[in-house]
């Protein structure tokens, strides 16, 4: 029976045969159909990956140079295109669409010989923070069928979780791949906005949206950045600057030594924030004044604006994005006749989108619309760069902010889905490394007594993931709960 510990011990054992690309995979389409009953697995690409293994399997017997991820079993997210492949966003809208063309980040991950093994469901078009709103149903939290993974990215999450893939690709536009990897009990790596590129991505909020990486540990999220990070021509946002080698970086010795520590003290003390969350994240915050490090307190007086301002940007943007879809050259046409175009369209959109995705888009338009822009939309961007602003002066004085992933371990399916506003509150911790664009990454080191996992998520400067791996690293083995 193959375990899985991490990336680095998986090469080990293909480079002395212990095992083989083509058992590795076998194995794992035979978990995936194992734990269907999980609902992650959209599309289970078996054919190709036998196919595919079977080719590294030569290629290595061969002698032949290995990619940097040779044989790794990969999931990605149902927003994510590989070519010739199917792609949905979990929607309606966009039924039986095929890829045209690989995301860039797919195609990084085949040019390093990566075995992409299927793709897993999401919130529909990445909206949501239970992955409850998808047109192929809730995906379920493998440590308890009844609760959430988490969302959008909630099928990545659950498919490292339950052993479905060794890493995962999600996106995070609020906290997408960082939330459900705190209910799951992974790692979640958001990076930098613009340190890995968007061209494929399906768009949410162009301003957010960042391809992530979900894996079991942190050394293993390092060697997936490494190679799906830096410049690309058909994305003009995507950095520019050389990658790090962060898988050899991160077993360095830290050169800050001791480095500073911040938290912003509102958002512990927020009334939403679970008793034992608090607790547990203050006793380690203790722990780690005990061990040298310099912990510092911050005032931040910016914490009700950050959710407003979040949803009041990213569905202006998702109205803009989401208006492409129309159900004419691709995806769902509704069956009822129209006798106009603007008919047409309603009827493809109303049937096509779900619940959640049309409120947004509503909402979006409405904080675009003439009568409100400046009320809404322009204050809330105000608002945004007052927080750059605000980021900017707290990293002048430390260089990483802790702060909790989620106000609540994972709830229970339908528990939140009558008040749209605690589901939105949800958001808290994560949104603001989105609205200022920095990396973060939430590390699973807790435990509730409800017996559940919850993590603390470390933010770091601009394109410094680099850090937040070596910190991150060092955490797991140091603070981890087992």
């Amino acid at each position: 029976m193959f375990t899985f510990t991490n990336i680095q011990s998986y090469h080990e054992a293909l480079k002395t045969n212990a095992v083989t690309c083509t058992e590795i995979v076998q194995h794992y389409i035979s978990q995936c159909k194992q734990h269907q009953d999980l609902n992650a697995i959209i599309h289970l690409f078996e054919k190709e990956s036998i196919d595919k293994a079977a080719d590294l399997d030569k290629k290595r017997s061969q002698g032949l140079k290995t990619g940097k991820l040779h044989g790794v079993i990969i999931t990605i997210k149902d927003v994510i295109l590989y070519k010739d492949h199917p792609v949905s966003a979990s929607s309606r809208i966009l039924k039986d669409l095929i890829a045209p063309y690989h995301a860039t980040a797919i195609q990084k991950l085949l040019d390093e010989e990566a075995i992409i093994i299927g793709s897993v469901g999401c919130d529909e078009f990445a909206m949501g923070s239970s992955n409850e709103n998808s047109f192929y149903g809730p995906v379920k939290n493998a440590s308890d069928k009844e609760r959430v993974p988490g969302g959008s990215s909630g099928g990545s999450a659950v498919a490292v979780q339950a052993g479905l893939c060794m890493v995962s690709l999600g996106s995070d536009t609020g906290g997408s791949v960082r939330q459900p990897a705190d209910f799951c009990g992974i790692v979640g790596m958001k990076p930098t906005y613009g340190r890995v590129s968007r061209h494929g991505l399906i768009a949410y909020g162009s301003s957010f949206d960042q391809i992530g990486i979900l894996s079991n540990d942190v050394e293993d999220a390092a060697m997936v950045l490494e190679v799906i990070a830096g410049k690309d021509d058909y994305d003009a946002t995507v950095a520019s600057s050389p990658v790090p080698q962060y898988a050899e970086k991160i077993t360095e010795p830290n050169a800050e030594a001791k480095p500073r520590l911040g938290y912003f003290k509102e958002m512990l003390q927020h009334e939403g924030l679970d008793p034992e969350i608090k607790k547990q994240t203050e006793q380690l915050i203790d722990q780690l004044r005990l061990d040298g490090y310099l912990v510092e307190a911050i005032d931040f007086g910016l914490l009700d604006y950050i959710v407003p301002a979040y949803y009041v940007l990213t569905t202006a943007e998702a109205s803009s994005n989401l208006s492409r879809y129309d159900g004419i050259r691709y995806g769902y046409q509704s069956k009822e006749k129209a006798d106009t175009l603007d008919e047409f369209y309603a009827l493809n959109r109303s049937e096509g989108f779900g619940k959640e995705v049309k409120k947004r888009i509503m909402l979006g338009t409405f904080v675009l619309s003439a009568g409100y822009f400046d009320a809404y939309y322009t204050k809330a961007q105000k608002v945004r760069r007052l927080l750059l602003k605000e980021c900017n002066r707290v990293f002048d004085s430390v260089d990483y902010l802790l702060m909790p992933v989620s106000p609540t371990t994972a709830f229970r399916i339908g528990e939140k889905t009558s008040d749209p506003i605690e589901m939105y509150l949800a958001d808290i911790y994560t949104v603001f490394a989105n609205l200022t664009g920095i990396p973060a990454i939430s590390l699973p080191l807790f435990r509730h007594s409800n017996g559940l996992p919850f993590g603390l998520q470390i933010h770091g400067r601009h394109f410094n993931e680099a850090g937040l791996f070596q910190l991150g690293n060092e955490w797991m083995k140091r603070y981890k709960f087992n």
